[in-house]
């Protein structure tokens, strides 16, 4: 049945899928699945309209919408980080589907756990193509629930993951992220950047404004997510590996945009925005990782992958339902 978020809404003719229903109707494996299909059915990201961002006080307002000729829909996500002090989200947000054709309202979900499903998904897809199929050691950035979501899917596209070394600030959180990932029956220990290493995959999910690790120690076959910004005057990874790797990224127009690891990276000469590739092109198979190169995904997050996880998970309780 639909979980309904609070009494407000509950003579609302539609559904309401809440976090919990969103994690038991689709696992990582059906949400990255549900995205690549997506892209080899021809979605084109570049013809998606723009991110709508206003400055509101105490953070930003984010309206992502997005269509196709069977669903409509639209996240508005608020990006508070004052919340951190709070013991609040500095992500929430809600997430409205439409249908295609009459775009009557289908259902409200939860944004922050479609959010929280439906980047690490993305970079599952990514990984699927760039990392080595043996890949058995993950480096991780940060705890948060994306980092979560990222260890998910690096092991639902790599079965073969052993082991994650966890890299963040607070040695709490680490121990607790570590015993998490013992849990479901990986090796795990903290770590400092220079595990990177020995990585086969990277992921950074942070909020941070610099560098994380010093690209040198990175070898030649790893492949890295950054997804932790989508400010041009941010990154989370250094020119230096941005000038070295084969490099993807959602779209080009949003790469150029939003991506402040491949805009300053190019603002420094050390990459021309021309050797950029893009996800459809990677998943369609137009576009091979180069040997002796490492591998970079850089994500900034995009309405479409909102609406193909929205609709996976609405066909999937109509499924359920009827």
């Amino acid at each position: 049945m639909p979980v309904q978020f609070n009494a407000y809404v509950k003579d609302c003719p539609y559904m309401h899928i809440d976090a919990d229903a969103i994690e038991r109707l689709v696992p990582m494996s059906a949400a990255i699945d549900a995205l690549e299909a997506v892209l080899v059915a021809g979605l084109d990201p570049e013809a998606e309209p723009d991110r709508g961002v206003v400055d509101v006080p105490g953070g930003q307002l984010l309206m992502m919408p997005s269509a196709t000729a069977s669903y409509a829909g639209v996240k508005v996500a608020t990006v508070t980080p004052g919340n951190a002090d709070r013991g609040l989200p500095r992500i929430q947000g809600l997430y409205v589907l439409l249908d295609g054709e009459t775009h009557t309202p289908l259902a409200l979900l939860d944004g922050i756990a479609l959010t929280s499903l439906r980047t690490p998904a993305v970079s599952g897809v990514a990984v699927r193509k760039l990392a080595v199929p043996d890949a058995g050691r993950l480096v991780v950035f940060g705890t948060g629930p994306q980092a979560w979501g990222h260890v998910e899917a690096v092991r639902a596209v790599r079965p073969g993951l052993r082991h994650v070394d966890v890299v963040a600030r607070n040695a709490g959180r680490v121990a607790d992220f570590v015993a998490r990932c013992r849990a479901v029956g990986l090796s795990a220990s903290a770590a400092t950047a220079d595990a990177v290493a020995h990585a086969d995959v990277v992921c950074c999910c942070t909020t941070a404004r610099e560098p994380l690790f010093d690209s040198a120690l990175l070898p030649d076959h790893a492949a890295v997510a950054a997804v932790g910004s989508h400010e041009p005057d941010a990154r989370e990874v250094d020119a230096d590996l941005v000038g070295r790797a084969t490099v993807v990224a959602e779209s080009r127009a949003v790469a150029a945009r939003e991506c402040g690891d491949l805009v300053l990276a190019a603002s420094e000469g050390a990459f021309d925005l021309v050797r950029l590739h893009t996800l459809d092109a990677l998943v369609r198979g137009e576009v091979e990782a180069e040997e002796g190169r490492p591998r970079l995904f850089k994500s900034a997050g995009m309405a479409w992958e909102d609406l193909a996880v929205a609709a996976a998970a609405y066909e999937r309780w109509a499924a359920a339902a009827g």
